[in-house]
């Protein structure tokens, strides 16, 4: 009998070069939500002592660009990518408001509290559409984990805190807690 744990990696895509300085009309707000999908990532080195690099032969991640260039920066080119829209992060829409110019950071949270509350989701996955994405995510990850022992997802901020809760709903335990900055990386374990 294996006494290792099953092991569950989550972590978050690197810094997008997309610039955040200065005040945003609504437009603009939503360019940025645009640039900030399609952007590359900064150069950065990623040293977890708890991730068994060499190990790690496939990779999920999202089909923004984002988490597939950090997935490769992490792991090197052989690794294989599980692409999959289960792991896009939670959508953004900026609502109407043509004469204000805010930090695009209020825009940001305006929007997703507004989303959270149910106000805020025309043309987009409402916020229980976006939970029930993370309970499938979840349940894919725990199956994989189950039968592979270790599994790694780079994604985003907000869908992978809502994998971590569906997580410990399974039965797996947070062993390292990463925080919500880029390249944040969770580790859950499940006694096998």
């Amino acid at each position: 009998m294996n006494s290792t744990p099953n092991r569950i990696f989550l972590i978050r895509h690197a810094k997008p070069l997309v610039e955040r300085k200065g005040y945003f009309n609504a437009q603009a707000a939503r360019q940025y939500i645009s640039d900030y999908d399609t952007a590359l990532v900064e150069e950065f080195v990623l040293q977890h002592e708890a991730i068994p690099y060499k190990q790690i032969k496939k990779v999920y991640c999202s089909t923004l660009v984002r988490s597939q260039l950090t997935a490769r920066a992490i792991f090197g080119e052989e690794v294989e990518l599980k692409i999959d829209a289960t792991f896009r992060e939670f959508e953004r829409r900026i609502f109407s408001l043509p004469l204000l110019r805010l930090p695009i950071k209020l825009w940001l949270l305006s929007a997703r509290v507004l989303w959270f509350l149910g106000f805020n989701s025309r043309d987009i996955e409402t916020f229980r559409q976006a939970r029930t994405r993370a309970r499938k995510a979840a349940e894919l990850l725990d199956q994989d984990a189950r039968q592979n022992h270790t599994t790694v997802l780079v994604a985003h901020g907000l869908l992978n805190n809502f994998i971590l809760r569906e997580l410990r709903r399974l039965g797996w335990r947070t062993s390292i807690k990463g925080g919500n900055s880029f390249l944040a990386v969770h580790l859950l374990e499940l006694e096998s």
